[in-house]
């Protein structure tokens, strides 16, 4: 009856219309509450995934974890064994002995300098190279070019050049040794006690003073008269040696120089 009365409350539809609404009805609750079942399947497969990924970091953050823990305990253990290990305390080398200072090397000569050049006194030892003569030397600042004692002065030519045969004396003897040099120029001398200029043969001769080794040019004269063998001119002075005139002999010939010829003296 109730049915009956509600169904007589309501308007009068046409059936066409009430079953347009029923399928309208069946096909909205079908959008909403239905799900396929193959986004049911993705969705299982992506959290398997998402789980597995999960569980791989964690063994990575694990094994991680676990290599720290070792490197912080070998990096202890080796402070603590540093620690552990006795450093004994350094001790200071011992002090040499002093020794005396060895007596200086005359084989070489000696020859003081200042400001590179060599300091000699109004009278030196001279050795002549060649021959190996000692002779005294004057050192003569006043004296152009060098000199030394020659007899017996011949010129003649050699392979078109112009030489000069001579005899230079040995040191306390009465005996020369003959010498052939080539002429490295001729020059005008004036001396004191004459009245023209004579000219005379310039060559060229090594020699050494002390441990000083050169080669240098010496006019060829006869120095009978005079006191010394040998004249050190301005050629060599000049930028080479400095004169202390209040010394005589300030240099030292080597020793195998010396024996050579005499004791040098």
């Amino acid at each position: 009856m109730a049915f009956k009365r509600f169904r007589a409350g309501l308007p009068k539809l046409p059936v066409t219309a009430l079953a347009g609404l029923l399928l309208l009805t069946g096909c909205s609750a079908d959008r909403y509450f239905m799900v396929p079942k193959t986004d049911l399947n993705e969705l299982g497969a992506s959290v398997k995934s998402q789980r597995a990924t999960l569980v791989t970091m964690e063994n990575n953050a694990s094994v991680r974890h676990q290599q720290v823990i070792e490197q912080n305990r070998a990096a202890t253990d080796t402070i603590l064994n540093a620690i552990a290990t006795r450093v004994e305390k350094p001790e200071c080398p011992p002090i040499p002995a002093q020794t005396a200072c060895p007596a200086k090397d005359t084989s070489k000569g000696r020859a003081d300098r200042l400001k590179g050049k060599v300091i000699v006194g109004e009278v030196e030892n001279f050795y002549l190279a060649g021959p190996g003569l000692i002779y005294k030397a004057r050192i003569d600042s006043g004296a152009e070019t060098s000199s030394i004692d020659a007899r017996n002065i011949t010129r003649f030519e050699r392979d078109g050049s112009n030489w000069v045969r001579f005899d230079v004396p040995v040191p306390g003897t009465e005996e020369f040794i003959t010498l052939e040099k080539e002429i490295s120029r001729r020059v005008r001398v004036i001396q004191a006690s004459a009245e023209e200029a004579e000219r005379r043969v310039v060559v060229e001769l090594q020699f050494t003073i002390g441990d000083h080794q050169q080669v240098a040019e010496f006019t060829l004269a006869d120095r009978t008269n005079l006191t010394y063998e040998v004249l050190i001119g301005r050629n060599i002075l000049r930028d080479v040696m400095l004169i202390d005139v209040g010394k005589e002999y300030a240099t030292e010939l080597p020793e195998s120089l010396r024996n050579g010829n005499g004791d040098g003296s």
